[in-house]
């Protein structure tokens, strides 16, 4: 009998990253705290939550742009943290980044051949023909006609075609993860449906993994398998997308929810009132970091700080009272969102 082959590790795994901020008068701050999760190929994780929550921290740990306090971050088995120089630039070619604001993040002295060119030539795999061939071939697969852009600068497009070269620049290194930093906040509602479906058909036809970064649940409801929600550099509930959506377990979750507009204007709104602002990193309450704020808190909540733990559905939840709070709506299909209005 031949041996089984062991299974493929996840495109990416990460394991307890922490990551804390230096401040002046030697004051630390934790963006990130003992948080985990695993991609697999081909799929995409949401990472959602409010500004302030950590969730760009997160994105910029992955991709090493900011140093981590704690944990492992792994592509495909690999640890990152111990790679430096040639090791880590060659590993990097793996995973790419499209950041929230198109226009800023392209250079405005290059043209698009050169933004294009640019990664090739770092990474040592330039060559005049065949570069050629592949920024051409890349540019169409965003869905920009190269005949008409290349010798263009970026001041000259939109901001979602500034988003689609953002997205070529990312793919034409041939990464298995994207790491997608809020890539449609900063865009008209009008285009933000089409960079949407654009990412979930190249996730289809390359077999791309991803890990989308959004402070909207209704955005990221038909681009990821699972969802899983920050609170105060902490995942607070994790599961699979269309069950969390459903049936969301966690009172932030809820509230999250009942903030996204309903599709039939005959139903009223039934919003989930949070009460206050997000505590301060700096000072963090006791026990359950959103008791301040949560509409069915009690007094074990103050005592004790709820663990990330799985329930029966599969999900895991950080919270001593799981759907104590009720939800929103019936299911995640009667949502309106902006971009459903989209051409």
């Amino acid at each position: 009998m031949r041996p089984q082959a062991s299974p493929a590790p996840p495109v990416l795994d990460v394991r307890d990253l922490d990551v804390v901020y230096a401040l002046t008068g030697g004051q630390q701050m934790r963006a990130v705290e003992r948080l985990s999760f695993a991609i697999g190929r081909g799929q995409t994780l949401a990472l959602v939550g409010e500004s302030g929550c950590g969730k760009s921290s997160v994105a910029k740990a992955v991709m090493q742009l900011v140093p981590t306090a704690g944990g492992v971050i792994r592509l495909e088995g690999q640890a990152l943290g111990p790679l430096g120089g040639d090791a880590l630039k060659r590993l990097r070619r793996r995973f790419q980044m499209i950041f929230q604001d198109p226009i800023s993040s392209l250079n405005p002295q290059r043209t698009v051949r050169q933004i294009l060119e640019f990664p090739l030539k770092v990474n040592g795999l330039f060559d005049k023909s065949e570069s050629e061939r592949r920024i051409r071939a890349t540019l169409d697969i965003v869905g920009l006609d190269s005949q008409q852009m290349l010798g263009r600068y970026p001041h000259e497009f939109s901001g979602g075609q500034c988003q689609r070269i953002s997205i070529a620049r990312a793919l034409i290194l041939d990464p298995v993860l994207l790491v997608c930093d809020e890539p449609v906040s900063a865009l008209d509602v009008s285009v933000r449906a089409q960079v949407l479906n654009l990412l979930g058909e190249l996730r289809q036809r390359l077999g791309l993994s991803m890990l989308f970064i959004s402070h909207d649940l209704a955005v990221v409801r038909n681009v990821a398998d699972c969802i899983a929600v920050m609170y105060l550099g902490r995942i607070c509930e994790a599961g699979d997308a269309q069950h969390l959506l459903e049936h969301p377990a966690h009172p932030y979750t809820v509230a999250l929810l009942s903030a996204v507009l309903h599709a039939d204007p005959a139903v009223p709104p039934r919003r989930v009132a949070l009460q206050g602002e997000m505590p301060s990193p700096l000072s963090l309450p006791t026990g359950c970091r959103f008791r301040t704020r949560c509409p069915g808190a009690q007094a074990l909540c103050a005592a004790a700080e709820p663990a990330l733990t799985a329930l029966a559905d599969g999900r895991q939840v950080a919270c001593h009272f799981p759907y104590s709070v009720a939800r929103p709506a019936a299911n995640a299909s009667a949502f309106f969102q902006p971009e459903d209005i989209a051409p």
